[in-house]
């Protein structure tokens, strides 16, 4: 794969992109042009252009992997382009390799030079081929961007189009086992919003307002005079009537557009912001809604999953929680899209994986993301590591910080366990057994890093954890401080992480394996119940994530099952419904009531709309879910705590809820190769259904409510497969392909 090419360079300055440069000269003797592919990648990003025309709608490629060991090389069909004697451009900048990542001043990056590597085959009709590939031979010249930053923003100066000064190019030494095939899908725009709103602020700025959240950029033509210049800043959110960038942290989050004096034409590529509103300075006179436009951008994903009922504020949180996946599933699955941070943060996904994989056909882009996951743990020294790709392992934080490498060093349950509960939700959404079998390497290598963190109790109590990160009753400014006793959070975790190993193993035929991780399992459940629970069921630190978690990973003996939910739906009910839970319980905890009948608690817990609750958010105009319970407190000011943002899918997990267990449709099997539909109805929604496109068709399921106890489910079983059905009133039915409708009349409970 490239093995002639050589990856080039040119200097223009480490905040510049610069142009590199071949002519494409054909081989006129050889017949007719046949086939034309370009194979390329870089140390940065690139867009090549032939003629002037993009060769794909990619953008930001290769995309972010961990580059030590792994770089994706793009391969494009351009027989439709390649002319004789037009130009291959190609515009390299920094993106993540020398991005300056991290946050805290953490300018963590890969290298300091970044570097193109491609090449143009060309064959003819005579059977002959010929390649154009990267050398020294190439031009290179200064482009229109003078800087660009992922956290910073591009500056693009149109009076530089055409006239950049001629650069140097140099080869750079390059490591050619780092080369892959393409993995995971490109990003790409996706479509454009155009402002719902233009005004003057307080102080006298103009903002616009798109209506959502996003993530991408604005997109303009203007005319004004030469030399001047057009500056854009993002934010999320508003505070005091004025662009809110508090939440942004270190991150500038500003383009700047240097004007030609002719009509100009504007798209910055070489950044991305997470934002709802822009603030304008230098416009021509005033902009209008006609002017600008914002361009959404992620990962090509297919939508396959919706849901529909009759609370508009529900249906406007499953909403939230599309467009935080959208935003933030460019390239990896980040925590956030807007501040200093940008971070594939295992913790966040391990809570979110099942709902991303209901939500959007994710396949291709999580197991690009889980090999990166194992390469880091098993290069690594503490296990897997808090964020994939880990460039913060080449952060450099100020001599203040430097208690972080004690206080992070070692294995962190949640965040650990996405190396385990990621390829679970794969399997189970898609039932691909080659891939489960390569992400299993990465489920041991995981283990057998909290092995040696165990005490001589059996449980996992060594060490600092995140634990129920920001659980809303921890100050802003500890997160990890929360109610559940982070061994007994840490334990539990490593009970179904040990579990869902030793089934994987079994599936693989890995019978060795299968014995030592059902051996840790049992080893480690009986540790919890010894060390944490008392013969009543009372849990220690007896809070509503504990009981979440010991009843959803079935840690506890049968008898114990019972009161352990009775004490969670009665912690519910004390709290007044408010929510309690962070990372940990969150995801689980209304199917922890369902499942131990407390209905109406999980459907009371869903539609509370006071702080801190899933709808107080949506009540205060979020158009994506946010970080914080409280990211923007009651009278409108932003949460004092340093850390937050507008833009975090992981409170999102219980929308998987939604879909699995209020409208009832499932997996019976790997892939949904069977189905189990099994809706439960509860108090506060006349209906509810979930449709999903499974690998084997659409799927759907869902109920109506006519009366107090009249009930009618509606299910809809793609071709070929069969479909378990349990009704509300508990009776069962097995039926095959096609549309079903069932009459339930539901019995009163006491």
């Amino acid at each position: 794969m490239l093995e002639t090419a050589t990856m080039i360079t040119a200097d223009a300055g480490r905040t510049a992109a610069v142009v590199l440069t071949s002519t494409i000269k054909l081989d006129t003797r050889a017949g007719h042009l046949q086939k034309a592919t370009l194979r390329a990648t870089a140390h940065g990003v690139y867009e090549a252009r032939i003629g002037g025309q993009p060769v794909s709608k990619a953008l930001l490629t290769p995309g972010w992997t961990s580059y030590e060991w792994r770089l994706q090389v793009q391969e494009v069909d351009v027989i439709d382009l390649v002319q004789d004697g037009v130009d291959l451009e190609v515009l390299l900048g920094n993106g993540w390799y020398r991005g300056d990542l991290g946050f805290e001043n953490a300018n963590a990056n890969y290298g300091e030079e970044i570097g193109f590597i491609g090449e143009l085959e060309l064959t003819y009709s005579d059977g002959s081929s010929q390649k154009i590939v990267t050398d020294d031979s190439w031009g290179a010249h200064a482009s229109d961007t003078p800087e660009n930053s992922l956290y910073n923003g591009q500056k693009i100066d149109a009076r530089l189009r055409g006239a950049g000064a001629a650069l140097e190019v140099r080869c750079l030494d390059f490591d050619r086992s780092t080369l892959i095939s393409q993995v995971g899908p490109p990003v790409v725009r996706q479509e454009s919003l155009r402002p719902q709103r233009i005004w003057t602020s307080p102080a006298g700025r103009v903002l616009v307002d798109f209506g959502q959240n996003l993530v991408g950029w604005l997109r303009f033509r203007v005319q004004g005079p030469a030399g001047s210049e057009i500056t854009i800043r993002h934010a999320e959110v508003l505070e005091h009537e004025e662009l809110g960038t508090r939440p942004l942290r270190g991150a500038k989050a500003t383009d700047t557009f240097v004007l030609s004096g002719e009509l100009d034409s504007f798209e910055p590529t070489l950044t991305f912001h997470g934002f709802r509103y822009a603030e304008i300075t230098g416009w021509p006179g005033t902009p209008g809604i006609e002017d600008l436009e914002a361009v959404v951008v992620h990962s090509q994903m297919r939508r396959t999953g919706w849901f529909q009922c009759s609370n508009e504020l529900v249906n406007k949180l499953v909403s939230n929680s599309i467009w935080s996946q959208k935003g933030n599933f460019l390239d990896v699955p980040t925590d956030c899209p807007q501040r200093d941070e940008r971070l594939g943060w295992t913790g966040d996904l391990a809570a979110y994986a099942s709902t991303a994989t209901f939500q959007f056909e994710t396949a291709d882009f999580l197991h690009k993301w889980l090999l990166d996951l194992a390469e880091e743990t098993r290069h690594g020294k503490y296990g897997v590591p808090h964020v994939v790709p880990d460039v913060l392992k080449y952060a450099n934080f100020p001599d203040e910080h430097a208690e972080r490498e004690e206080l992070f060093a070692g294995p962190k349950t949640i965040w650990g366990d996405a190396a385990v509960w990621v390829p679970e939700a794969l399997w189970n959404a898609y039932g691909d057994r080659q891939r489960l079998a390569e992400h299993y390497p990465g489920m041991v290598l995981h283990l057998e890093s909290v092995l040696p963190r165990l005490s001589a109790t059996g449980v996992w109590d060594q060490g600092f954890q995140f634990g129920d990160w920001l659980d809303p009753d921890a100050a802003p400014d500890e997160p990890w401080k929360a109610k559940a006793d982070p061994g007994v959070v840490a334990t539990s975790c490593l009970y179904r992480s040990a579990r869902v190993a030793a089934e994987t193993a079994e599936l693989l035929g890995k019978t060795s394996d299968a014995e030592r991780w059902h051996e840790l399992a049992q080893r480690t459940r009986a540790a919890f119940n010894d060390a944490y629970v008392d013969g009543s069921g009372r849990i220690v630190s007896d809070c509503p994530t504990v009981y979440t978690l010991a009843i959803c990973f079935a840690l506890l003996p049968e008898d114990l099952l019972e009161p352990a939910g009775d004490r969670l739906a009665e912690l519910v009910r004390n709290a007044g419904y408010r929510i309690s839970t962070g990372f940990a319980g969150t995801p689980f905890i209304n199917r922890a009531l369902t499942e131990t009948g407390h209905i109406e608690e999980a459907y009371r817990l869903l539609l509370e709309t006071g702080n801190p609750s899933w709808l107080y958010p949506v009540s205060m105009g979020a158009t994506t879910i946010w970080e914080r319970w409280d990211s923007m407190l009651e009278d409108g000011t932003i949460n004092p705590g340093e850390m937050t943002s507008f833009n975090h899918y992981a409170l999102g997990a219980v929308v998987d809820w939604l879909y699995t267990y209020v409208a009832g449709l499932r997996p019976a099997e790997p892939g949904y190769s069977r189905l189990l539909l099994q809706p439960v109805p509860g108090p506060g929604l006349d209906y509810a259904k979930a449709t999903l496109d499974t690998p084997h068709g659409t799927a759907e399921c869902g109920w109506s409510r006519d009366g107090e106890h009249h009930v009618t489910v509606e299910t809809l079983v793609p071709e070929g497969i069969l479909a378990d059905v349990i009704l509300p009133d508990g009776t069962t039915h097995t039926i095959a392909s096609g549309r079903h409708s069932f009459e339930v009349t539901m019995v009163p409970t006491a």
